[in-house]
C-alpha cells in the first residue's frame, strides 16, 4: 500500500509508522576493512570506490563508536529535537571480522540510549550462517537491517568493476537473511561500464523480486582517487554517464516495474565537490526527489504499475 501523496513506498514513512517519530541514520566507522582490500579477495577495492567520499566528518574510526554517535547526535539534534537514531555501520564491510568483534561493536552502539537499532552495510560474501544467526537474535529486540552492496546483477559487469563476488552470492545472502526475520536492504548503481538500459531495468526488477525490505539506487559517479577515475581519464568514451533528466526518466521506468512491496530509500548519490569528477549535476538529493515526484505525476506512474507488462 502506497503512502498517501507518494507514488512509491518511501522509507521515512515506514520509520514513522514503526517508531512513531522521526528516525535518523547515523553513519559509523566501526574500524572494519574489506576482503577486496586486505588481499583476501583482492587489493584496492572496487574500481569506483573511495570511502572517504561518503563518510561525514564525525565518522572516523579513531574516535571510537560512542564518540562518533555523540558527535552525530549533537549535529542532528540541533536540527530535529527529540528524535531517535539508527547506528549505520557504513564504512567498508561491517560483518568482516570475528563474531566476538562484531558483538562488541554492535552492542556498544545499541547501548546508547538514543539508538533504537542498527543498519549494517556489508558485502554478500562477508556473511555466514553464524553471523546471521547472531544478528537474527539482535533483531528480536530492536530494528536491524542488513544492507548488501549488490551494485549489479550482471556477472560480467561485476567482474569489470572488480567486485569479486557474484550475483549468486548476493541472492544467497539476501534470502538467508530474510529467512531469519531480519530486514534486508540492497544497493544498485546505475550506469556501470558494460550495462545497458535494458540490463539495468531487468536487473532492478530481478533484485526487487527477492525478499527485500529496502532498495537504494543511485547513478554512477566518477570519484577522485579511484581506479575508475584513471579509466575515465584514459577512455571517457567508454562511460555513458547520465544527465540528470535522462536519469530521472530512467528512474521513473524502474519505479513502474518494481515490486510494490519494496521500500525505496534513495535514488541519487551526492558526492562532495572535492571528490566528484563527473557527472556534476548541481542538484541536491531533495531537489531530485521533488523533480521525481513531479515526473511520476506527469507520466501517471506509480510503483508497480507496469510490473506484469
Amino acid at each position: 500500500m502506497l503512502v498517501e501523496g507518494k507514488r512509491y513506498r518511501d522509507l521515512p514513512s515506514f520509520f514513522k509508522t514503526l517508531f512513531g517519530e522521526r528516525v535518523q541514520k547515523l553513519s559509523i566507522d566501526g574500524g572494519f576493512t574489506c576482503p577486496n582490500r586486505d588481499g583476501n579477495k583482492g587489493w584496492g577495492g572496487c574500481t569506483y570506490c573511495n570511502n572517504a567520499s561518503f563518510n561525514p566528518d564525525y565518522c572516523r574510526e579513531v574516535k571510537g563508536i560512542t564518540r562518533q554517535l555523540e558527535e552525530g547526535i549533537r549535529f542532528f539534534d540541533a536540527k530535529y529535537q527529540g528524535q531517535k537514531y539508527l547506528a549505520y555501520f557504513q564504512a567498508y564491510s561491517n560483518t568482516y571480522a570475528p563474531l566476538e568483534v562484531l558483538k562488541s561493536r554492535y552492542e556498544e552502539a545499541l547501548a546508547h540510549p538514543k539508538v533504537v537499532g542498527l543498519v549494517i552495510a556489508t558485502r554478500p560474501d562477508a556473511v555466514n550462517e553464524e553471523i546471521l544467526d547472531y544478528i537474527a537474535g539482535l533483531s528480536k529486540h530492536c530494528y536491524v537491517c542488513m544492507e548488501y552492496g549488490v551494485e549489479s546483477v550482471n556477472e560480467r559487469v561485476l567482474e569489470t568493476i572488480h567486485r569479486r563476488h557474484s550475483y549468486r552470492e548476493a541472492e544467497w545472502a539476501i534470502c538467508a537473511t530474510a529467512e531469519r526475520g531480519i530486514y534486508v536492504g540492497a544497493h544498485l548503481i546505475f550506469g556501470l561500464p558494460g550495462e545497458t538500459k535494458e540490463s539495468m531495468l531487468e536487473g532492478a526488477v530481478r533484485l526487487g523480486n527477492l525478499p527485500l525490505h529496502v532498495l537504494k539506487l543511485h547513478q554512477l559517479q566518477i570519484i577522485k582517487d579511484t581506479v575508475m577515475a584513471e579509466e575515465y581519464a584514459r577512455n571517457p568514451e567508454k562511460f555513458q554517464l547520465y544527465s540528470v533528466y535522462d536519469y530521472l526518466d530512467f528512474v521513473v521506468e524502474v519505479i513502474g516495474k518494481l515490486c510494490p512491496e519494496v521500500y525505496l530509500e534513495r535514488f541519487v548519490n551526492q558526492s562532495p565537490p572535492e571528490y566528484l569528477i563527473a557527472p556534476n549535476w548541481g542538484v541536491k538529493n531533495f531537489e531530485f526527489v521533488a523533480l521525481l515526484d513531479k515526473k511520476l505525476e506527469e507520466k501517471d506512474v506509480w510503483q508497480g504499475k507496469y510490473r506484469n507488462i
